[in-house]
């Protein structure tokens, strides 16, 4: 057996002895307080990073680029996987995860400016998702940014479309928090490594009238671009 499952059952192994009591409240239903869209990206630690260890606490999702659609036969619709705790768990709080250098963001980037590689076709079929809310991000950037800048403006750009996606759809109800938040391990936001900054709330982009509607998170409020 390959010595990488060896080790991850024996880390299983301590996970069970230490979470065996932590599941008797939910074993039968589950009531998180919120769903979180997170980048299918191995740096980004979507329970950890809220330093959580709750079982029924966060519904966690995940898929290149932090979407939340996907494409149906009818057309484009709210991904089920993030519409399930809305509609059944009574789920009250959405939160869209992107992270600084992002490759799916920088994939769809390649494709809108012609300089994409082939890929395998589900991953071409995942950037096609990403690629038309981004092209007007690319259009807007200004010729002087450098690539890695480019991609953390869309990276805020992406999240700012996906936020806009959950407000938007009749399924969400106006009483839920669609907050859109970047996780930054490469330094762009701060020298904090790991923290995640609040780049969008229901839709709302400009940082003072965050600051000011959400003083007790003004802190952590930060954008890299206003378009």
């Amino acid at each position: 057996m390959d010595q990488t499952i060896v080790d991850l059952l024996k880390r299983n192994a301590d996970h069970a002895e230490e979470f065996r009591d932590r599941f008797d409240d939910m074993q039968d239903s589950q009531r998180p307080a919120v769903v979180t869209v997170c980048c299918s990206d191995s740096r980004v630690l979507q329970d950890h990073m809220w330093e959580n260890d709750e079982p029924g606490h966060v519904f966690t999702c995940a898929n290149i680029g932090n979407r939340v659609s996907q494409r149906t036969d009818a057309g484009a619709v709210v991904s089920g996987d993030v519409l399930y705790p809305i509609v059944h768990t009574d789920t009250e709080t959405a939160i869209v995860v992107g992270h600084t250098g992002c490759g799916a963001v920088t994939a769809a980037y390649d494709a809108i400016t012609g300089d994409g590689a082939s890929e395998p076709a589900g991953i071409e079929h995942c950037i096609g998702l990403l690629t038309p809310h981004l092209e007007a991000g690319v259009e807007a950037l200004p010729t002087d940014v450098s690539r890695t800048e480019a991609i953390n403006r869309l990276v805020e750009y992406n999240v700012d479309r996906q936020v806009a996606a959950l407000v938007e759809i009749e399924e969400v109800p106006d009483s839920v928090d669609v907050v859109g938040v970047v996780y930054d391990f490469q330094d762009v936001y701060s020298e904090r490594r790991g923290e995640v900054h609040v780049v969008n709330v229901d839709g709302e982009t400009e940082v003072d009238v965050l600051r000011d509607t959400h003083s007790e998170i003004a802190a952590r409020i930060e954008r890299r671009w206003t378009y």
